[in-house]
């Protein structure tokens, strides 16, 4: 070997020391940073020409493929759990446990004892008030649990928009960096950066939708959901949804009032069941908005439908004619069977009842009573507690077809938000869990400080051999010039 092959081969020898030694401290720098690839430094002998050395033939960068797509997974799955847990617990907290003060049982069982003890002393003016009073929270309660349900659906109709946005923000990025980092290849220049940021936008994206990541030329991936939606494939698909802002409790998908999903312009399926993008947080928030929250709605409509027809026409006040209202109104207006949608929000406490303004005798003698009659009369009082507490078969459809009283019907109001929430819960605590492990396993394809340490001592080592190579080569060659 020449002395110019000697020198060759240590100063490739120093540039594979020096770029092991950039990729060492870049990956100590970033071993806490999420979706970030440990980089290694490939090299291989030089075979070229005579004086052969060392060849640097790229950057590998260290990532699992399958753990990263079941981790990205676990992510959807977590997301909507999550969000579904959150709403469960949210209505859970609005309609109230039993005994606790403001809960639909609770304002149920203070108008029942309001009723007994009226019947007392029916003459009492304290007593009708307290009767009043009760009826009024429990329309206030009916009214403030309806008005939640709408909210949270108004809720998740902006959160719908705000992951529309980000969604295409993030399939535009994937898109970008699909180029850069074919571009990258065809130059021959290190990826990894590219591969970094690009990990973190499909990350964001299977937070949202779970999606699975295919292979392309050169580097470039394409996105398909679970649910099978082509979401990008050379360009990104176009993500649609209009918000809608405020949400009334009879406007839904199916009726043409609340925007759904377009893929480049074409309505999807949204369903919870078989929606192309279901799963994951989107999904979730559509499941809120389209599907839980309006059978939530339906059932306390039930509710208050069930009360308003106790208390109606036919009922223990024989003078409520027929075609008027009665204890419980429509805004003012006698209840309407056809109009249930919504009636737990509009529900009202009939004005000639009411504490302020109205003839509160008339709990006693009768809503169509015109004189205040027997101040001793109980009969009434007695015959609306009994109305209060006898099974009798729900009118609406979507109350289950058994004979219930009132209280019974606000316990299945709470059974169906609890079930729901427990439901959520447990596929939270697995979802976590697999969360939990699979980022645990993924950190252990990341960064080891202590191996980074180890392997830099080794590369200095390196470093200090070749530069001593050539200095050595140095005073053979000064030597040559000084004869």
């Amino acid at each position: 070997m020449t002395l110019n092959g000697a020198l060759s081969n240590a100063l490739s020898g120093l540039n594979a020391s020096a770029r092991a030694t950039i990729n060492v401290s870049s990956n100590i720098a970033n071993a806490l940073t999420d979706g970030y690839g440990r980089r290694e430094l490939t090299v291989e002998s030089r075979i070229a020409g005579s004086h052969g050395g060392v060849a640097i033939t790229g950057t590998l960068r260290h990532v699992d493929p399958v753990i990263l797509a079941d981790r990205r997974l676990a992510d959807a799955e977590l997301g909507n759990a999550s969000d579904l847990a959150s709403f469960a617990a949210r209505m859970e907290t609005g309609i109230g446990l039993p005994g606790e003060a403001g809960s639909v049982s609770q304002v149920i069982a203070d108008f029942d004892s309001a009723l007994v003890t009226a019947a007392s002393r029916p003459d009492s003016e304290e007593r009708l008030g307290a009767v009043a009073r009760s009826a009024e929270a429990l329309v206030n309660t009916i009214n403030t649990i309806s008005d939640g349900i709408s909210s949270a659906r108004e809720d998740a109709d902006a959160k719908i928009g705000q992951m529309v946005d980000q969604l295409n923000t993030s399939l535009n990025r994937v898109v970008d960096l699909n180029k850069k980092i074919s571009s990258a290849i065809h130059k021959g220049q290190d990826t990894s950066s590219f591969l970094d940021a690009r990990q973190k936008a499909v990350d964001e994206i299977s937070e949202m939708i779970p999606v699975h990541t295919v292979a392309r030329e050169r580097g470039a991936i394409a996105i398909y959901s679970t649910g099978g939606a082509i979401l990008l494939e050379g360009t990104a698909i176009e993500v649609g949804f209009a918000t809608t802002g405020k949400i009334e409790p009879q406007m839904t998908l199916a009726g043409g009032h609340l925007s759904g999903l377009t893929l480049n312009g074409r309505a999807v399926d949204t369903s919870a069941d078989s929606g192309a993008l279901r799963g994951g947080r989107l999904g979730a928030q559509l499941q809120i908005r389209d599907e839980t929250a309006p059978a939530m709605q339906a059932t306390l409509d039930g509710l208050a439908r069930d009360l308003a027809e106790r208390f109606g026409p036919g009922s223990a006040d024989s003078t409520i004619t027929a075609g008027s209202a009665g204890m419980f109104t429509d805004w003012g207006s006698p209840f309407d069977p056809s109009f249930e949608t919504g009636f737990a929000s509009r529900m009202e406490l009939n004005s000639s009842l009411a504490q302020d303004g109205g003839s509160l005798w008339k709990w006693r003698a009768g809503i169509g009573a015109t004189t205040p009659g027997v101040v001793g009369d109980s009969g009434l009082l007695n015959g609306l507690k009994q109305a209060l507490s006898t099974n009798t078969l729900p009118s609406s459809s979507a109350l289950p077809s058994v004979l219930s009283t009132p209280d019974a019907l606000a316990a299945g109001l709470l059974s169906q938000m609890s079930s729901l929430r427990l439901g959520a819960d447990d596929t939270l605590a697995y979802a976590s869990s697999a969360q939990n492990t699979l980022k645990e396993l993924e950190r252990g394809q990341g960064v080891d400080t202590d191996y980074e340490l180890q392997k830099l001592m080794e590369f200095e080592n390196s470093y200090a051999a070749n530069a001593r190579v050539i200095q050595t080569v140095d005073e053979m060659l000064q030597a040559i010039l000084n004869i």
